[in-house]
């Protein structure tokens, strides 16, 4: 499989080349960046590291180099300021995604290809990504919750002392603020999250609280988020490499699940080879689907504002 990084020079970007070189699952990792320097230099570093890990083809270049490609990562975007939210960053992205979709269709796709956004403001991108490509609105995802999910499933199990692998918890909705935490289906080890040692309602509050914030806490004292979305990136597209048919918060194009339509947002979601396979519509507790379709109805008055 050929994953090609839109935005490969940056720290995203380089940190998903890494994670998927790591990974040893794809054939060839394609570093794309306008900063030539940059990209070839992240490349190379990929390269020294190469009979230690894996044998696969590690690229850099322009846009011209996503020719091919089975899946292609959008990661290039305007940072987020410590004090902004992702969805204020719109009007600062949209048009230099613009021209990145608009590169995409010169260069031409697999009809196959999978085309992965991790740009933000996510689900707003997705959107319209699915909308101006032109491939079917299944092979056009986002990253969405995924990265918020693994955020909160790592704090919550540092909190409560137990393995972050056996902590599960899932996010849906938007990637900003009116994101959901599911609560309602939260286990450890099988077990139920409310029956585990130590955990109470105000445990649960504070890690929450400490989830919404914590992208803009990373930004402050590191300038931005890398390992963690790095890994993330790496987990779908290893889901997609390997026809794995996970259940991931990743967002795509709604067409009713939850009452969610012509909005892109993070829902329980089949990933495979083929992108989307279906969704699963789990049954939730009412104020949690009333928290989803608030979070549809801002990111729906967002695209409203400014596609």
């Amino acid at each position: 499989m050929k994953v090609s990084i839109i935005g490969g020079g940056g720290l995203v970007g380089s940190c998903a080349g890494f994670a998927l070189q790591a990974g040893r699952i794809v054939r060839e990792i394609a570093l794309i960046d306008v900063n030539q320097d940059l990209v070839e230099g992240q490349a190379l570093d990929l390269l020294h590291g190469a009979s230690l890990l894996s044998d696969q083809v590690i690229s850099s270049g322009t846009t011209d180099l996503a020719k091919g490609s089975d899946c292609v990562v959008i990661t290039a975007g305007l940072r987020r300021k410590p004090d902004e939210s992702r969805l204020d960053l719109i009007n600062r992205n949209v048009s230099l995604f613009k021209g990145i979709l608009a590169d995409l269709k010169k260069v031409g796709l697999p009809k196959h290809a999978i085309v992965f956004v991790v740009s933000n403001p996510v689900d707003v991108l997705t959107y319209l990504a699915a909308k101006e490509l032109g491939l079917p609105s299944s092979q056009v995802i986002g990253l969405g919750t995924v990265l918020d999910t693994t955020r909160l499933r790592s704090m919550l199990a540092q909190k409560i002392g137990a393995p972050p692998t056996q902590v599960q918890v899932t996010i849906l909705g938007e990637h900003g603020d009116s994101m959901v935490p599911i609560w309602s289906n939260a286990q450890v080890a099988g077990m139920p999250l409310e029956k585990f040692p130590g955990v109470t309602p105000t445990l649960i509050a504070e890690v929450e609280k400490k989830t919404r914030g914590s992208g803009a806490e990373v930004i402050k004292k590191k300038g931005g988020a890398g390992f963690a979305v790095g890994v993330s990136i790496a987990d779908v597209v290893h889901a997609i490499a390997l026809d794995q048919r996970r259940i991931l918060p990743v967002s795509s194009l709604q067409t009713g699940a939850y009452g969610l339509r012509d909005v892109a947002i993070s829902v329980p979601t089949i990933v495979g080879r083929g992108g989307v396979h279906g969704v699963v519509d789990v049954e939730l507790w009412p104020k949690e689907k009333m928290a989803l379709l608030n979070s549809g109805k801002v990111l729906r008055e967002t695209i409203d504002k400014v596609l």
